[in-house]
């Protein structure tokens, strides 16, 4: 690696969480490995010239970039990495808070681990002694989750774990992989981008690492609240998309019967809910943009580098 390029470069996509920034910088600005540069992305925010208030003392590391309309998490950090000079693109939201040796656990893992991503564990920042999640956990099925979301901290797993994906809040990546593989699907926008991303990486041949003692303060959905109309549309759109896109092999054929059900049962849930128009718009728009995705399926299971075997054992089957 190039020596004269920071370690990593550290993104951060601001829509509407213009109140966690400063504490989200200073953060940043307490890390003891100070080897990085913040690009800091107004995407959309309605009022970002609140957010240049006061910012902490990372005048020489940080360069912010506006853009006029809202990129979505998908499109606006592809737009910040390609600013990027880091050797590691970290990802982190703007509610998200590291502890001072997030980096440092980071850089090591790098030595360490050669070629790998990496996942932060994630606290809530309200209740520290309950995990916000570990990694993205992806059933057979299609389904998602964080793993030990809401569980007590003393749950979480206690050493380094291979996993499929790690959770885009604080998520770590080789910059070349990243490019390597086109970074986020733009056509995403949000949710369930960063396990589209992960899977993509996987079936070229990265491998990801969960680390424990890489500490994260995590506010969560702070710009679109949870379990909102855009995140159950999105959601349930993209759900769709990356089964289609990465399930690799015979693999997709064994378990495309259990996706489709999953997605019945979503559709006949939408009819009940008061928000399961939603859902419904989402899957209708996941079927429009079949085509767009068995295209993009042809071209990434065959640049494959893994056996669709190696992606099964990573897959939760419970």
């Amino acid at each position: 690696m190039e020596s004269n390029r920071p370690f990593a470069s550290i993104l951060i996509l601001n829509w509407r969480a213009e109140k966690y920034l400063s504490t989200c910088l200073a953060a940043l600005a307490a890390q003891k490995f100070q080897d990085f540069e913040v690009i800091l992305l107004h995407n959309g925010s309605p009022n970002p010239e609140t957010a240049l208030q006061n910012l902490p003392l990372l005048a020489e590391k940080l360069t912010i970039l506006t853009s006029a309309e809202n990129l979505g998490f998908a499109g606006g950090n592809n737009a910040a990495a390609k600013n990027a000079k880091g050797q590691y693109l970290i990802l982190l939201n703007a509610d998200a808070f590291p502890e001072p040796a997030w980096l440092e656990t980071i850089h090591q893992a790098s030595q360490d681990y050669p070629g790998f991503f990496f996942g932060s564990k994630l606290i809530k920042a309200n209740n520290p002694q309950t995990l916000d999640g570990e990694w993205n956990v992806y059933h057979a099925s299609g389904l998602a989750w964080r793993k030990n979301h809401g569980q007590a901290l003393s749950q979480g797993s206690s050493a380094p774990k291979e996993v499929l994906s790690a959770c885009a809040a604080a998520g770590v990546y080789p910059k070349e992989a990243f490019d390597a593989v086109g970074g986020f699907d733009e056509d995403f926008f949000a949710y369930m981008e960063d396990i589209d991303l992960d899977l993509r990486l996987q079936l070229a041949g990265y491998r990801c690492l969960y680390l424990p003692h890489a500490l994260v303060r995590h506010v969560g959905s702070a710009s679109t609240g949870s379990r909102s109309a855009f995140q159950l549309y999105y959601g349930h759109r993209n759900m769709v998309w990356t089964f289609i896109k990465n399930m690799p092999g015979i693999f997709f054929w064994l378990l495309l019967p259990a996706h489709l059900f999953v997605n019945l049962a979503y559709l006949l849930l939408g009819l009940i809910i008061p928000s399961g128009k939603e859902i419904i718009r989402g899957k209708r728009d996941a079927l429009r943009g079949l085509p767009q995705a068995f295209s993009k399926r042809n071209q990434i299971q065959a640049a494959c580098r893994v056996s669709p075997f190696q992606i099964a054992k990573l897959l939760d089957w419970n």
